[in-house]
């Protein structure tokens, strides 16, 4: 009897699923890769569910099983269908976030030259290039084009010059490019008796020496043993062991390895005795593990909200609950903003679960990607720490899953397909039936809301706590004091430079005793932008619009930090040949600058995104600043990403208000946050701590709650306003994109759709729904694409959009941005 299945083909812009038949003799189960027929060519999909009837009557076969066991376990082909509806991305897209790098293999074209193509034609500059650059290359799939002529619209050249005859085009399949890894090694055959016997019968004079050391080492190591190890030990060669395994002494043979890149990390976990909660964390630790308990019981648990102060245990807490989802059978996923930027909460778990722990970032190789998520398929793993792509690894039965800082903006997906991790736990803790923990010192109004209103359960931690001894409860400490400082009024005093006085005398008694600060700068670079005093023109990217920024270090540089474009400072306007090209504003690189003239023995480090582009850069700044090897660390708003740095007594904020009103009504939400999070950097220890807050906007609702770390006033003045806005959570948001070279056909195109969804809202009677725009985005301009956007406001918004918008247009429900 003929079997059928349904799949998700990996076609990222397919928005529906296709069925196949299953040749006679061929098992596949949900889950499971597989190879189909699609169209005229062949494609990688996803086996998503068995039916008994297909939606056709005559279908195509399923053409190979690439792998016997499933790569999408039965929670995850649930969730990705769930995320897909949510995000209203095609499906396709969404599994291929549940696919390790290198695995999946999307369609993709094969361009060449023809033969006997005609040479006479007129062709453009692109045509050009492209013709050249096949003609010295050979024939290029379209995304190894891409590489070479990278933002350039060749592929209409292609399909042109394909139309002509010049050019041949053939569908493939991008190769696979990881796979298992494999070495070669070594182990003694025999008893170490029988292998000494044998020493004086190797072979010649040279050779026996060689052979004899190669048996006597591995006498010593009995277990199997990398042939490389052996090599570097002995001197031996492939040949001599070659020669001990045809005498049957020692066995070679070929051994799967795991790659690792937790390995080193785990070889000497630090020791740490029991944690002895606060009355206020065991409060919360005893709803954490009554709700592990009912859910591994199959009791459906409502998402944990747990909002604790910086500096109030949390970490501790999430180690707890993962310890006991272990202990009762099941596996947790932790994510965490950026790896990157939170070393310290990454050590601690993995001290904790030494061997047992998987990292998930992108700054892994593909075969670390791989291999992790091998052995979180089989089980090995009880952990899976890492950002959010961290989310989709399959481990087999999860019961707990922790989303730390679940506030932070990394957590959102700002390219198709969209979605926002910190939102969808919630989704796939329910089909796991595991506990959700989402933490945060300022969580989002939308989050807060969800917990006013019931959907999730609030609990507290409004105490700091430091460290604990093995015997004593962890002790209260104080958040630090926070001084805003009028910078209007520094002005009027006279002071012109970057530092108040304020922040003058707190840093130079920070020195003076041997303590740390940190200075937190909103911008990077030493300037936001270079103008010309002549005629008033601003350096810009040519293909974004936006103002270029100066870099000193970087040798006089301007740099576009959207597309990074880079180009020198120029000595004379471009538009007026004027002399008076100057940079204005100011960066790190000018704090810095500041400091070392005012303090000029204080030890600096500078933590931006042009520091840390080597890899490593991120641990070794925070290593040299942990171990005192600085006095000042500036930086970006990488210092709010849940830093514990005990030295630390004083965080300056030297620009507070930066963002405050960009055109975005997530703004003054988005500053309070981070204003909140880096003053919590100080004070961590007994040593105590303080925050000078430098603003133009002293009274500013946003300024004057993170000052007093006021996180529920906060809350209840910004709710006020999204309410009489009428933005989330008291609406929900939709924001369609388009993106074209050509400006004018981008507005056109805003422009139509926008008339469209009036025309319908108006004809349904949807009083509840608004539209803003069409308008250009605030970036206007990115990579030489034009941006118009369409934002709507209110309730059921799915229903009034056209069914093939997301050809053309990039669709973001509830964005987090709308800039």
């Amino acid at each position: 009897m003929t079997s059928f299945v349904r799949v998700a083909v990996n076609v990222p812009s397919l928005a529906g699923v296709f069925d196949y038949a299953v040749p006679g003799g061929m098992a596949v189960q949900s889950g499971q890769l597989v190879l189909v027929p699609f169209g005229s060519k062949t494609a990688q999909a996803v086996v998503l569910e068995c039916i008994d009837q297909p939606s056709l009557a005559r279908i195509k076969e399923i053409s190979a099983v690439l792998d016997t066991e499933p790569v999408l376990t039965a929670a995850q082909i649930r969730f990705a269908e769930s995320l897909a509806v949510s995000t209203l991305a095609p499906l396709a897209s969404v599994v291929s976030l549940f696919l390790p790098p290198g695995l999946g293999q999307q369609v993709d074209t094969s361009y060449s030259l023809a033969e006997g193509r005609s040479t006479n034609a007129v062709l453009g500059d692109l045509q050009e290039r492209l013709i050249a650059l096949l003609d010295e290359r050979g024939p290029l799939r379209g995304r190894q084009i891409d590489r070479v002529m990278q933002r350039a619209d060749w592929r209409r050249a292609a399909q042109s010059l394909v139309k002509r005859g010049v050019l041949s085009a053939e569908s493939v399949l991008s190769p696979v490019r990881v796979r298992p890894k494999y070495v070669r090694t070594a182990q003694l055959a025999v008893a170490p008796e029988s292998a000494e016997l044998a020493l004086p019968h190797l072979g010649m004079r040279n050779a026996q020496a060689r052979r004899a050391s190669a048996l006597r080492y591995l006498m010593k190591h009995p277990e199997s043993v990398n042939v490389s190890w052996v090599y570097a030990e002995t001197g031996c060669n492939l040949a001599d062991l070659q020669e001990l395994a045809e005498q049957q002494l020692i066995i070679l043979q070929e051994t799967q390895i795991w790659r690792d890149p937790v390995a080193r990390a785990e070889e000497h976990p630090a020791a740490r005795g029991a944690v002895i909660f606060s009355d206020e964390q065991q409060a919360v630790w005893n709803e954490f593990q009554a709700a592990l308990d009912q859910a591994a019981s199959g009791e459906t648990q409502k998402p944990f909200l747990l909002q604790g102060v910086t500096g109030s245990g949390k970490t501790e807490l999430y180690i707890r609950a993962a310890c006991h989802a272990v202990d009762l059978g099941r596996q947790a996923i932790v994510l965490v903003p950026e790896i990157a930027l939170t070393p310290q909460t990454v050590q601690r778990f993995l001290e904790r679960f030494p061997g047992q722990t998987g990292l998930v970032h992108s700054r892994l190789s593909e075969g670390e990607r791989y291999d992790t998520w091998r052995r979180a398929r089989s089980g090995q793993l009880k952990v899976i720490i890492g950002p959010r792509s961290a989310l989709f690894a399959p481990l087999p039965e999860v019961g707990l899953i922790v989303v730390d800082e679940c506030h932070d903006a990394s957590y959102y997906q700002s390219e198709p397909p969209f979605y926002n991790a910190a939102a969808a736990v919630q989704a796939y803790a329910r089909i796991c039936g595991a506990v959700c923990i989402l933490g945060s010192a300022t969580p989002g109004v939308v989050q807060r809301y969800e917990a006013e209103v019931g959907h999730t359960r609030r609990v507290e931690l409004q105490h700091r706590v430091g460290a604990s001894g093995q015997s004593s409860p962890a002790r209260e400490l104080d958040l630090p004091s926070v001084h805003i400082v009028d910078m209007r009024e520094e002005l009027k005093a006279g002071n012109r430079g970057i530092l108040s006085r304020a922040l003058q005398d707190a840093l130079g008694n920070v020195l003076e005793r041997g303590e740390q600060a940190i200075l937190f700068m909103n911008r990077r670079g030493s300037a936001t932008y270079v103008f010309c005093r002549a005629c008033g023109s601003t350096m810009r990217c040519p293909r974004c619009d936006t103002p270029l920024t100066y870099h000193l270090s970087a040798g006089e540089m301007l740099l576009c930090h959207r597309c990074g474009f880079t180009g020198p400072m120029p000595r004379t306007c471009p538009e007026c040949g004027s002399p008076s090209m100057r940079a204005y504003g100011l960066g790190t690189e000018k704090v810095e600058a500041d400091v070392q003239r005012l303090f000029p023995r204080a030890r600096t480090l500078r933590w931006d995104r042009e520091t840390t582009r080597q890899k490593d850069a991120h641990e070794i700044i925070l290593g040299h600043f942990a171990a005192g090897r600085a006095d000042v660390l500036i930086g970006t708003q990488m210092l709010a990403k849940g830093l514990d740095l005990p030295r630390v007594t004083l965080v300056g904020m030297v620009l507070a208000d930066v963002g405050l009103f960009l055109p975005d009504p997530f703004a003054a939400e988005r500053v309070f946050q981070v204003l909140t999070q880096v003053a919590g950097r100080a004070g961590r220890s007994s040593l105590g701590g303080e925050a000078v807050l430098q603003t133009f906007e002293p009274d500013h609702y946003a300024i004057q709650a993170a000052a007093s770390h006021d996180v529920n006033g906060f809350y209840m003045a910004e709710a006020a306003q999204r309410r009489r806005l009428g933005f989330p959570p008291f609406s929900n948001l939709f924001r369609l994109e388009i993106r074209d070279p050509d400006a004018n056909r981008a507005e056109r195109a805003a422009a139509a759709l926008a008339a469209r969804l009036r025309n319908r809202i108006h004809a349904e009677r949807r009083e509840s729904v608004s539209i803003l725009g069409p308008a250009p985005c605030f970036y206007a301009r990115l990579g030489g694409q034009y941006r118009w956007q369409v934002v709507l406001r209110g309730a059921d918004l799915q229903e009034l959009l056209p069914k093939d918008l997301g050809r053309t247009w990039r669709i973001e429900t509830e964005p987090v941005s709308l800039l």
